[in-house]
């Protein structure tokens, strides 16, 4: 009788620890945009098949959640549920599902997004810096590593570096950058690739094509109308890096 008691109580504990969910907090990236971003060198294409989710915060003991498409921030409320899944309830009716699943965080298909897949961040970030932060830093040490040579623009024969948290060394001109990840920068450049570079308070939007171990910038040209949100294509080359 005694062992059975025993024998009981093992199967109660071992049921509790079975169905008591994985705790997810921490930041998530999706790393998965990362890797086809630099595989394919389309950024906007990666971002579009990948996303449009692009990083989580969780937090389970303050039941918080919040996530960054790379324009905008929403924070909703984490609860835990059976079978491993965690909940993700926005204002009104709107939830999402995040399973952890080993290495990985699964937000699960829903009326508003299709599966998308999150990694933990290698790359660190200060605690102070702005949410979102992981999966920038994340995508421009991937997307824009090592130094340029100027093969051809201001500055021709000087070596330009892409610092992970926007910093910009070697360009003229431009002393910061950051690439375009969606909102109004994507709505205006469409289909093609941007970025912004910076100096001071000044700063403009340009076009960027990646072709292997070349880098072109392009200045953006405004086909709108005045009245009319801008419509940026490529205009003249103004710099050809090359990966040093």
């Amino acid at each position: 009788m005694r062992s059975l008691l025993c024998l009981l109580a093992c199967l109660t504990l071992l049921g509790g620890c079975a169905s008591k969910p994985k705790d997810p907090s921490g930041i998530w990236i999706n790393q998965a945009a990362i890797d086809a971003a630099v595989d394919s060198q389309h950024l906007r294409e990666a971002l579009l098949a990948y996303g449009p989710n692009l990083e989580w915060n969780l937090n389970s003991a303050r039941q918080q959640a919040t996530f960054s498409n790379g324009f905008e921030l929403a924070d909703g409320q984490l609860s835990a549920q059976a079978d491993g899944l965690w909940q993700v309830s926005f204002y009104g009716e709107n939830h999402e599902v995040l399973k952890p699943e080993g290495e990985l965080l699964i937000q699960q298909a829903s009326a508003t997004w299709p599966e998308q897949r999150f990694a933990r961040p290698k790359v660190k970030v200060d605690a102070a810096a702005p949410a979102g932060s992981s999966f920038e830093y994340s995508l421009y040490e991937a997307f824009l590593a090592g130094s340029w040579k100027i093969r051809s623009g201001p500055g021709e024969g000087g070596l330009v570096i892409f610092h992970a948290d926007g910093k910009l060394d070697g360009l003229p001109g431009a002393e910061r950058f950051a690439l375009c990840l969606a909102g109004d920068c994507a709505a205006m450049s469409g289909e093609y690739d941007s970025l912004w570079l910076q100096l001071g308070q000044e700063g403009n939007e340009w076009i960027f094509v990646r072709d292997g171990d070349q880098l072109q910038i392009f200045e953006a040209l405004n086909r709108a109308q005045p009245d009319e949100m801008p419509d940026l294509h490529p205009g003249p080359q103004r710099w050809l890096l090359e990966r040093d």
